[in-house]
């Protein structure tokens, strides 16, 4: 049999049809793969982009946000509103809510779910949003511009803020650490970003507790009640992979997918992708579990090269994300935790300034806030490596590509 034949003969399976199962899929025939590309999602919408959920489509400026794709014309087969359950990987066998699905190649590109308020599910008025029915739910609630409570200052309670203020409601924010994305960024560089709430007309607590939700409050563990028409949770995602209980591939400590350097994970013919997945970085020296919207977007490439294995790729990404805010464009490239050098570029205070991490003056991460430039030239200055001018680079009228040694 022919290397052609073969390959037109093998069966790619691909669960989760968000934007990293989209991108393999699509991949795998922009690079030439000529077998069946089936593709599973556990909604029953056409496949669809999530960054506009808490932007366009909730404040009703779009009806959704599918993705262009045209999968009919590029022979993948969709298979919507479809629950896996489990892998079988010594059968390759895929089970399903509609019977097992076999395949020669298994992508999993899962996602992340959203963590859930303990003693909040099932209270009238609590909202996730995370899927478009989160956001067709949320839609009516921000037209009515009721009082919201939003638990959690990370991205999307941020996000969803800045949807609900611009709506014209009363919004609240609670946050059990001491300030804004205490998860994400270092306290000396979040810490601007605590003015950005009342700038813009929400209410920021800090060291607050949720003790319990009740139709139409909120109670703080301090005693504070707060008057709640809805409650919008954003404490944080974790990697949607509970249906591989049993299946012997290897997860790691918070949940994920453990996928080697070219994304492949313990069990043969099975790849990860995108949220639900780890992957080791040779650039930063650590396994990295990214939870953003271009990891999605740049894994499936080397998912699909692997697969066809003509030319077996690495993946070791610079990473990259974005957050609109409050009215500002915020922009994060790069991975921090090892840096031992932190340079600022304009003043905090300000409506547009830049972070530089530095490990032995090399850039390694990058915050832009109003500040592009900075982030495309920081992004190129992380992946070339050269050794950088401390003293230049904190020059904020000079160009970042100006403090190269």
């Amino acid at each position: 049999m022919s290397e052609q034949t073969e390959q037109s003969q093998r069966r790619v399976v691909v669960v989760g049809a968000g934007m990293a199962g989209v991108q393999t899929a699509v991949a795998l025939r922009e690079q030439g793969f000529t077998g069946t590309v089936t593709l599973i999602g556990a909604e029953p919408h056409q496949p669809y982009d999530r960054p506009p959920l808490s932007k366009a489509v909730l404040l009703g400026k779009a009806e959704g946000s599918a993705f262009d794709v045209d999968f009919e014309a590029l022979g993948i087969a969709l298979e919507l509103g479809r629950e896996v359950l489990g892998v079988r990987p010594a059968e390759h066998e895929l089970d399903t809510e509609c019977g097992p699905v076999p395949y020669d190649v298994l992508v999993l590109a899962t996602g992340a779910e959203p963590i859930r308020l303990p003693g909040a599910e099932g209270v009238p008025g609590v909202h996730l949003l995370r899927t478009l029915d989160d956001a067709e739910r949320l839609r009516p609630v921000l037209a009515r511009q009721h009082d919201i409570v939003v638990v959690g200052a990370g991205w999307i309670g941020a996000e969803f803020a800045t949807a609900a203020r611009e709506a014209g409601c009363a919004v609240t924010v609670v946050e059990a650490a001491e300030r804004p994305l205490a998860g994400a960024l270092p306290a000396e560089v979040a810490a601007p970003m605590s003015s950005w709430y009342a700038d813009a007309g929400a209410e920021l607590r800090t060291h607050a507790r949720v003790e319990r939700v009740r139709p139409g409050e909120v109670l703080l563990d301090d005693g504070t009640r707060l008057p709640a028409d809805a409650v919008v949770v954003g404490i944080g995602a974790r990697p949607a992979t509970v249906w591989l209980a049993g299946s012997g591939i290897e997860l790691g400590a918070h949940g994920e997918v453990v996928a080697d350097d070219r994304l492949r994970t313990s069990a043969p013919d099975v790849y990860a992708v995108g949220d639900c997945a780890s992957f080791p970085s040779g650039r930063y020296s650590e396994r990295l579990l990214v939870h953003h919207w271009d990891n999605a977007l740049q894994g499936p490439r080397t998912v699909a090269a692997n697969i066809i294995g003509e030319t077996p790729a690495v993946y070791d990404p610079v990473p990259y994300f974005w957050s609109e805010q409050f009215g500002r464009f915020v922009q994060y490239v790069g991975h921090h935790t090892s840096a031992d050098t932190v340079l600022w570029r304009g003043d905090p205070s300000g409506p547009a300034w830049t972070v530089c991490w530095l490990r032995e003056n090399r850039l390694v991460a990058l915050l832009a806030v109003g500040r592009p430039r900075d982030l495309a030239q920081g992004r190129r200055l992380i992946e070339a490596g050269p050794e950088l001018d401390p003293e230049l680079l904190a020059d904020p009228s000079r160009p970042l590509k100006a403090a190269t040694v």
